[in-house]
């Protein structure tokens, strides 16, 4: 039986791929009130300036590749069974090659119904006002914005349950509900906690690699295999 690596990801393991983390220390994404293209009302006040600043985002993510950091992850189910539970709505880990990804947040090449939240599709081009579902609602992307609930979170509590090994990468762990994932991995289970800046303070079961994820993720293979 493989032993459960869970892997807790966010920006900081795609920043290294050119993708740019969520917001500045300003409040401030790609220069724009994070209310404004990030919440229901900002959609309900502008839909075109949202669906745009989500085009340029997924225009983006066609240019980039997966980095070291998700190769090595991916490698990772040669030895264990390996479940990730990322906040970050790009498909990197899937383009590395990781089989079993949850995406809190959401997917920046899926799109879905205003009418119908269940009504998902792939969708990699840019989306605009009048494309619609079979029922004729807008589509939106499929993105969990401030102040909606996020579905996956009683999913990833439960596969938190089970880890034998937690790695959390690039992520501040401050926004919930995804935060508190953390508390739901078993007592004394070995936690790696991987970021140029850790906010993290090492106890007994805590090993804290001050690095950016590439160089992290292979330090943390290396600590794994021996």
């Amino acid at each position: 039986m493989k032993k459960h690596i869970v892997v807790l990801t966010g920006a900081g393991v795609s920043a290294e791929s050119g993708l740019s983390t969520f917001r500045d220390a300003d409040g401030l994404w790609e220069g724009h009130d994070v209310m404004e293209v990030a919440s229901p009302q900002g959609f309900s006040n502008n839909p075109a300036l949202v669906l745009d600043f989500y085009n340029q985002r997924r225009r983006q993510l066609l240019q980039v590749k997966p980095n070291e950091a998700h190769k090595d992850l991916a490698h990772l189910e040669t030895d264990f069974q390996v479940t990730i539970i990322t906040q970050n709505v790009d498909n990197l880990h899937e383009q590395a090659g990781s089989s079993m990804v949850i995406h809190l947040h959401g997917e920046l090449f899926k799109v879905r119904s205003t009418g119908n939240e269940n009504d998902i599709k792939h969708w990699e081009s840019d989306l605009v006002l009048g494309d619609t579902c079979k029922n004729g609602h807008q589509l939106r992307p499929h993105i969990v914005w401030f102040g909606e609930d996020v579905p996956l979170i009683p999913k990833a509590i439960s596969i938190c349950e089970t880890a034998d090994i937690l790695i959390v990468i690039g992520t501040s762990m401050q926004v919930y509900p995804a935060a508190s994932l953390m508390h739901y991995v078993p007592e004394n289970t070995p936690t790696f906690f991987i970021d140029p800046k850790p906010n993290m303070i090492s106890n007994k079961n805590l090993t804290v690699i001050a690095e950016p994820a590439t160089i992290g993720v292979k330090k943390v293979v290396s600590l794994l295999k021996k």
